[in-house]
């Protein structure tokens, strides 16, 4: 063989990321173990090359630790023949039993749309259950239904090149900066070039909320004050498009009397939403002069028992001065999914049919046409609240649910989890085998091992309506498959093989789209008819197309906007403003719960980290469940910085760390949900959250549970890292965290230090163990080698105290360590300085870092970026260095 032989070029697939809505491009290319390189897609137009920390760090989670791998029955690994025949027998016996409406579905907006249409098809169509709804319905289903009470239909107006060209953003409920970086990116870049003020209103002063020009913190739940407030402002000061109202909309004088009860003017909008009159007469001033404005709204408003309400009154002030569908102008929702909206087109909602139509007899009859559905469903079915609700009342027997995790996202979590042993058949599509939804049982429980990103190949859509292809570049391991396909197979075994006979992703997609544009005629606004006979060969290399893309239309890429024209979807073609309800809270505070609790996301982990969790760089920012609360309220509870609590509510309890922190409002709390019960032993947020549902949308309200807060007293607290895994005793609090070439462990108990060092001596007997124990003091150090190699190390410290692992990790990643280093280790001095807790995750750069950077001259974010690189990839880190800086410069001073 000749030696100089170069190599074949790695290939490089063009995908999207799988987190977010915003439905970034990334460029995958397989390194040929498993793994691959991850890098941006400059020629995507939802980020033009840019990634977030999260889609910078997919290559880091890859690995198939956890990954289920084979299908099993009742926990015995069987074959895929064996499960899918317990699948099918199964449902045609609870179907024959009791009736098909004792079947559900749950399936997820990280589903690909070519899954969701066939889940959606053999239910609705074929089992004939209407019980399918999806985990979008805790994300946007309250923008559904705004945007269907408004437009006659669940369409965003607006496109990402709108945030490029708006002179004003207000960004509502949404912690963009972390939740939507790239989005936020466009933001920032948009003030920088053509003076775009941002006005940002949250509860919180999150990290979006420090970067804006204006920030609004108001009342929880008030969100409909404000906005009926500024309604009221527009018609006041003359500021309504009165054409674009009398031509294209109705309802308006309804919508503003309504309003008027709820704030007749600024003054009252202030007491009302607790903010200073000054604040609210700004916002009111810039919105009311300024033509192009973007309102985007993201679970903060969705997620609310009255969040569709807060989407419409946002509407409303749009339709009223005619700022829609217009360049730089609109109501825009953030999605909190990658496919929350390729979901919605395929009715994965349960008040949906497929192709955004619903129930109306004629929308029926055409579905079942279509399809030659033999069992088409005529009504709405349960939605997520409701449907677990029937779970736990025996009402479902059959539960399958698809790439979600439930027993750790939904509301009253440990009831779900509960109700699930009562299910005569529950059915588990999933990558992870360690999922807290994967390891509930019922009466007959089947595990199917479902694809992963990097494995699967299909479509997803984004909020600005941008369908972009997933493609596969990574063999499936073990027996997994494609969830549309154990789909199909099921529907052969109940009978249905004619209409599930799909060779290929691409055959679904064709047939999605042929049902868009059947019998449309520009009557609904889902219709990509122009793709409807797209070949397998184009369809494997498509570019972005946003909808609609009908056969009629001239465009190749699709509509940008909509509604410009003031021509809607409803049967006389005019929007509809609605008169909202006054806002009050879903549940009072009392005086046992005298807190409101607000849940929500951090900047580096994603819904229950069963993907970033395998990651050592996203899991350094945050590597514990917290809970964020006002420094006055933190002093009057007992509670300090960086000490445990118990939060509770009615309806369950979680220890949390305490971080105090002025960007709260005093009297709230929040909490972020990504903790499971494989992560941490007591962090599961959404067992807290009762989650009452929205009356129109189903939406559950996530941001308003009466709480209450104490501390938590342990006798030590430490951390462990080791090699692989371990697990602690009973009655410990714990949380897990990925480290570069381990696990580590941050733990609090009631053992003392001596009786943790014989845990640990038998834990790692066989090895080399070195010891310091200050055991008068509760202290103790602890460290077991296999030859130079450290195996495992730990440190105990009384439970005040919470010692820090930044230099213990960075010897652990060591291959081998001088005896020097042993002996720092023992010690608790490291020889080097560590980079401190991690602020930039897609560079890897910590806090100490930046601090020195900043202390050698660097005084501006700029110039830390260039010293150290912090900041310079998606910039989510911004607002965390920005803050930095004048304390830094305070102290060099000083």
């Amino acid at each position: 063989m000749n030696a100089h032989v170069q190599a074949p070029a790695p290939t490089v697939v063009k995908t999207t990321c799988p987190y977010c809505g915003v439905g970034c491009g990334v460029l995958a290319t397989p390194d040929g173990f498993g793994g691959a390189g991850i890098a941006g897609d400059t020629e995507h137009p939802a980020n033009f090359g840019r990634l977030c920390s999260k889609g910078s760090a997919l290559g880091e989670t890859l690995s198939l630790d956890s990954r289920l791998l084979h299908p099993s029955v009742d926990g015995v690994r069987a074959s895929w023949e064996s499960a899918l025949g317990t699948v099918a027998g199964g449902l045609r016996k609870v179907a024959e039993q009791h009736g098909p409406d004792a079947i559900a579905f749950y399936l997820s907006g990280q589903l690909l749309t070519e899954d969701y249409y066939v889940a959606n098809k053999l239910a609705k169509g074929f089992l004939g259950t209407p019980h399918v709804d999806t985990n979008s319905r805790l994300c946007m289903s309250s923008a559904v239904a705004a945007h269907r009470r408004a437009f006659g239909s669940d369409t965003v107006p607006g496109c990402y090149e709108d945030l490029d060209e708006a002179d004003v953003i207000v960004l509502v409920g949404s912690n963009t900066a972390w939740c939507h970086p790239i989005l936020f990116r466009r933001m920032v870049d948009a003030r920088a070039k053509r003076g775009t003020k941002l006005v940002v209103i949250d509860p919180r002063r999150t990290q979006t909320g420090e970067e804006a020009d204006l920030f609004l913190g108001l009342k929880p739940g008030t969100d409909t004050t404000l906005f009926s407030g500024l309604l009221v402002h527009l018609a006041s000061a003359g500021a309504l498009d009165y054409r674009f109202v009398l031509d294209h909309t109705t309802g308006f004088e309804g919508a503003l009397e309504r309003a008027r009860s709820i704030a007749p003017d600024i003054a009252a909008t202030a007491a009302a939403t607790g903010l200073p009159e000054a604040d609210v007469g700004a916002f009111f001033a810039l919105f009311t002069r300024t033509k192009r404005v973007v309102t985007a709204f993201s679970q903060g408003v969705n997620q609310s028992a009255q969040g569709t309400d807060k989407g419409n009154a946002i509407i409303n002030c749009h339709l009223a001065t005619g700022r829609i569908g217009k360049t730089g102008a609109g109501p825009f929702s953030l999605t909190g999914q990658p496919n929350a909206m390729g979901g919605r087109e395929v009715g994965g909602l349960a008040n949906m049919l497929a192709a955004h139509m619903h129930f109306a007899p004629e929308e029926v009859d055409r579905v079942r046409r279509f399809w030659s559905a033999p069992n088409i469903i005529t009504g709405e079915g349960m939605k997520a609240v409701a449907l677990f609700e029937a779970v736990e009342r025996g009402k479902i027997k059959a539960l399958w649910v698809m790439g979600t995790n439930p027993v750790v996202s939904m509301p009253r979590a440990d009831a779900i989890r509960e109700a699930i042993k009562g299910l005569d058949l529950y059915v588990v599509s999933e990558a992870v085998a360690d999922s807290d939804t994967a390891c509930a049982t019922g009466r007959k429980t089947i595990l199917l091992p479902a694809q992963a990103w990097g494995e699967k190949d299909g479509t997803v859509t984004n909020s600005e309506r941008r369908i972009s292809r997933q493609r596969s570049f990574l063999k499936s391991p073990g027996e997994a498959r494609a969830d549309w396909a154990i789909i199909s197979d099921v529907a052969k075994r109940l009978g249905h093989g004619e209409a599930f006979a799909y060779p290929n992703a691409a055959a679904i997609f064709r047939e999605h789209a042929s049902l868009s544009a059947f019998e449309n005629n520009g009557t609904r606004d889902f219709d990509i008819g122009a793709v409807s006979d797209i070949s397998d060969a184009a369809y494997a290399g498509a570019k972005p197309l946003q909808w609609p893309l009908t056969k009629r239309g001239a465009s190749k890429d699709g509509k940008q906007r909509l509604f410009a024209d003031g021509q809607f979807f409803t049967f006389d073609k005019r929007a509809r403003f609605v008169a909202v309800q006054p806002p009050a809270l879903a549940q009072a505070v009392s005086e046992d719960f005298p807190f409101v609790l607000n849940t929500g996301r951090v900047r580096d982990h994603w819904h229950t980290m069963t993907r970033t969790g395998k990651s050592q760089r996203l899991s350094a920012h945050r590597d514990v469940p917290f809970v964020e609360i006002h420094p006055d309220d933190a002093a009057a509870m007992g509670v300090t910085h960086g000490g445990l609590a118990t939060v509770s509510t009615a309806h369950g309890a979680a220890v949390l760390e305490i971080m105090v922190t002025d960007g709260m409002r005093r009297g709230d709390l929040f909490a972020a949900f990504h903790w499971s019960g494989a992560t941490a032993s007591e962090g599961r947020v959404g067992a807290l959250a009762r989650g009452i549902p929205d009356p129109v949308s189903g939406q559950p309200e996530l941001k308003a549970t009466p709480a209450a807060i104490a501390p938590a007293v342990y006798r030590s607290r430490g951390f462990l890292l080791t090699r692989d895994q371990r697990s602690l005793p009973a009655g410990w609090w714990w949380a897990r965290a990925t480290i570069l070439g381990g696990s580590g462990l941050h733990f609090a108990t009631q053992e003392s230090s001596r009786e943790v060092a014989l845990m640990l001596r038998g834990m790692f007997q066989g090895l080399e163990i070195a010891e310091y124990a200050d055991h008068a003091r509760g202290r103790y150090r602890f460290a077991a080698y296999d030859g130079d190699r450290l195996v495992a190390c730990l440190a105990l410290a009384p439970g005040e105290a919470k010692p820090g692992w930044e230099s213990e990790k960075a010897y652990f990643a060591a291959d081998d360590l001088e005896p020097s280093a042993r002996r720092a280790l023992l010690s608790g001095r490291a020889e080097t300085a560590s980079a401190g807790p991690t602020v930039c995750a897609c560079h890897g750069v910590g806090l100490d870092v930046i601090a020195a950077t900043i202390a050698a001259g660097a005084h501006s974010v700029e110039a830390v970026g260039v010293a150290c690189k912090a900041g310079t990839n998606c910039g989510s880190c911004i607002p965390e260095i920005r803050k930095l800086l004048p304390q830094a410069l305070a102290r060099d001073a000083a």
